[in-house]
């Protein structure tokens, strides 16, 4: 095949003619070893006012993948069609290869290769092209992976060690596959102490599951102990990630560790306690376990004076695996000290750009008392008599030490404001400052929520540590299918270890000092659930708890900010009363300050800010037309620009399925701008300030002219009622031949007959829809 026939393929031809012959014949598996058309990450969602859509421009999008083994990628190689240089694609193939870890990415256009290694001597050229016979084969690029990743002859069998397969086509995302790799290359390397930071809804238990599978089946370890610190996620690790180990795997129960299991899951509590006779992981040696894995360890493990240490301490001989979304490093504890620097990290704000994590957008309101404070007249007493102290009240004080009744009243009322604008059976967290709280709210719900808590008394519960017809009502909360409760008012028991998949608003009306708190809060809205419609989440913050996301902290690498010395006291001071101290317990409050209630103040509403989450992971201030603006003039440089591809485009349904791509939904705009305004019309005044015309206007303007005057009557009469579709039902439905098919066609004949009889083939009744949509699009304004 010439240059010149070479140039008229397209990118698939390219490929299937001569780039997977080529790695084919360098000894490469086709079924085990090439993954094809790899998507890495499906795009982020874009969430502006109520409405929400995915960024396909930012789907990251591979040809190739090669793999030693299924989840062991090696290289990545990007293909172009033969109008591109043969490194064309390189930048683009670097990018998936930063994303995968692996030392070597190719481009190729067909007539050879260029490549990059990352495992060159230092000296010789990094990149280099070569032609399409002398790809390099399986044993070539697995040499280079080991030498990037550091991985010897020795440590090769546990490194390949298949993953758990059922025979699905599920794969490992990209960043749990990392995740895995990086934490089995470790434990080959000899590391006993091991950190994974993965940001909630990633995946975590899925990950761990194939460590354990891999370690366990290579035989690496024998009996491994999962412990986490909270029944519910025990019982769903058994029957849902964890399922596949069957009879050897086992929950610790009745105090008692049965030695002929291999796997267990076990709670903290259950395992140990402040009396030696509760110490029951004492009741086996200390080299019973090969593997431990701390569930959220950022949260007591990881002090130096946390009961839960001492299984650490006791099993110090095993390999120890950190699992947390929040790295821990305040004052007093620090996992990185314990486990060491994380081997492999996922934030939230990855997740968020690469799409698999739903993105949030805060309204912030601002309450009169707590913005301008109150102050008590002299001699004033509360509901129940008792003289309130005489000074200012600030939000700091709001349900802490001061209960104004109709704040709490303002707060439920406005929740369900937008309930009702929204969903009002979308899940929903309200976080508040203690069980007291918590339980005012739970009223205060009730009475604004109406004919709702009436129709079923558990539309809202209290889910908080003291009450056992809360709790017993989490499964429900939780449960995706189960409709009710709607709505949990709580003060702790819901930051963490919780999966809420479907909580879609979050309400914040405590006051957070904590940024583990406030991560693990964050969390519980951050998984996507297409199946429920749920790709973003709402936090509405009554507290100015959300300034958290402006702090470095929020999203930043974990640094070690205190390592005790000798003689320091690493035990914390206790909380002051009434303080944020950091606990992510369950909702069993201590000691707290007497409250003073009153009924008699009013509250209102100064003012509110919506902010979304950016794409560089900022909070920007943007409505959706606004976003739409950006997109369109990145797609047409200037409205003559537009107004030519648009005229040029046989299918206008290309350039709106290209808007689409940038997360740009036309019927979206229309709800914001009108719904009698065409797709043409919403561009043109969305993006160039052109004053728009509805679509009936131009369907009328186009039957006042001599246009059909050319036309028989059969065929006036289909472009008329053509127009008329038009006026109804946008561009899109004119553009397809089924429209025929319907009223009022079908009286005129059938789409064979309109199409031959009345116009005289296919190609002349095209051509007469085309010069239908000049005549309708003849002028911009």
């Amino acid at each position: 095949m010439d240059s010149r026939e070479r140039k008229t393929l397209s990118e698939a031809d390219i490929k299937t003619k001569f780039i997977t012959p080529a790695i084919l014949s360098a000894g490469w598996d086709e079924m085990t070893q090439v993954r094809r058309e790899v998507t890495l990450t499906p795009g982020p969602v874009v969430v502006r006012g109520n409405l929400s859509s995915r960024n396909k421009k930012k789907k990251k999008f591979a040809d190739y993948v090669l793999q030693k083994e299924k989840g062991v990628p090696v290289a990545v190689i990007e293909a172009k069609d033969n109008n591109h240089t043969i490194s064309g694609g390189l930048q683009q193939a670097l990018g998936y290869a930063d994303l995968l870890d692996v030392p070597c990415a190719f481009s190729s256009n067909g007539d050879g290769f260029a490549s990059h290694d990352k495992t060159v001597p230092d000296g010789q050229d990094i990149e280099i092209e070569f032609g399409m016979d002398d790809f390099p084969g399986p044993g070539e690029l697995w040499r280079r992976y080991k030498a990037f990743r550091g991985i010897s002859d020795a440590q090769e069998s546990l490194v390949t060690e298949p993953y758990f397969d059922d025979g699905s086509k599920k794969e490992p995302r990209y960043y749990q596959a990392e995740a895995i790799n990086h934490v089995i290359e470790k434990v080959a390397q000899g590391d006993k102490r091991l950190l994974l930071v993965m940001a909630t809804g990633t995946g975590k238990t899925y990950t761990t599951f194939q460590i354990i599978y891999r370690l366990w089946k290579a035989k690496r370890v024998k009996r491994v102990l999962f412990v986490v610190d909270r029944n519910i996620l025990a019982d769903q690790t058994l029957v849902n990630d964890f399922k596949p180990f069957g009879s050897v795997m086992t929950k610790i129960r009745n105090r008692k560790i049965d030695p002929s299991y291999e796997v267990y899951l076990g709670l903290y509590q259950a395992l140990t306690g402040p009396y030696e006779e509760d110490k029951i992981f004492k009741s086996v040696s200390k080299d019973f376990f090969d593997l431990i894995v701390i569930d959220e360890c950022h949260r007591g493990s990881a002090s130096d004076d946390s009961a839960w240490k001492e299984i650490l301490e006791y099993f110090d001989d095993a390999i120890q695996l950190g699992l947390t979304a929040t790295p821990k490093e305040t004052k007093y504890a620090s996992n990185i000290t314990y486990f060491g620097e994380p081997v492999y990290t996922y934030s939230l704000k990855q997740g968020i750009q690469d799409g698999f994590l739903a993105p949030y957008k805060v309204v912030r309101i601002d309450i009169d008392k707590d913005v301008q404070g109150w102050t008590p007249p002299e001699g004033m007493t509360d509901d129940l008599g008792n003289a309130i102290e005489h000074r200012e009240y600030n939000q700091l004080d709001m349900d802490r030490v001061l209960v104004l009744n109709q704040r709490t009243k303002l707060v439920a009322e406005r929740v369900m404001k937008l309930l009702n604008a929204t969903d009002p059976f979308q899940k929903t967290i309200i976080f508040c400052e203690d069980i007291d709280h918590a339980e005012r709210m739970r009223k205060a719900i009730v009475n604004a929520a109406g004919p709702l808590a009436k129709a079923n008394s558990r539309y809202v519960m209290r889910i908080t540590g003291d009450s056992l017809e809360g709790k017993a009502e989490l499964d429900n909360f939780i449960d995706p299918e189960s409709k009710y409760p709607v709505i949990a008012t709580t003060s702790e028991l819901l930051t963490t270890g919780v999966d809420a998949k479907t909580c879609k608003l979050i309400v914040l009306d405590k006051t957070i000092n904590s940024m583990t708190t406030f991560k693990q809060i964050v969390g519980r809205g951050t998984r996507i659930e297409e199946s429920h419609n749920k790709f973003f989440f709402t936090i509405l913050d009554f507290k100015k708890a959300t300034e958290l996301f402006k702090d470095p902290e929020f999203d930043g690498e974990p640094v070690v900010i205190y390592e005790p010395e000798d003689g320091d006291d690493p035990v914390p001071p206790d909380p002051e009363p009434g303080g944020d101290d950091d606990d992510d317990g369950d909702g069993d409050e201590g000691d707290t300050p007497k409250k003073f209630v009153v009924s008699a103040v009013g509250a209102r509403i100064l003012g509110e800010r919506v902010e979304y989450i950016g794409e560089d992971g900022q909070m920007v201030t943007e409505s959706y037309r606004d976003y739409s603006r950006k997109g369109i003039r990145q797609e047409f440089a200037s409205l003559d620009d537009f107004l030519q591809k648009w005229n040029r485009a046989k299918k206008k349904a290309a350039i709106i399925e290209a808007l689409a791509e940038y997360g740009i939904e036309l019927p979206n705009l229309a709800r914001e701008v009108g719904k009698d305004y065409g797709d043409f019309d919403l561009i043109c005044h969305i993006a160039f300030d052109q004053r728009p015309l509805t679509r009936s206007e131009r369907a009328n303007s186009v039957k006042k002219r001599n246009y059909f005057t050319k036309y028989g009557d059969k065929a006036r009469a289909v472009l008329e009622a053509l127009l008329d579709k038009y006026a109804n039902e946008g561009i899109t439905s004119i553009e397809n031949n089924n429209v025929l098919k319907l009223d009022p066609f079908k009286q005129l004949g059938t789409p064979v007959e309109i199409i031959n009889g009345v116009f005289g083939g296919k190609a002349k009744y095209e051509e007469a829809v085309q010069e239908l949509e000049v005549e309708l699009f003849k002028q911009a304004s």
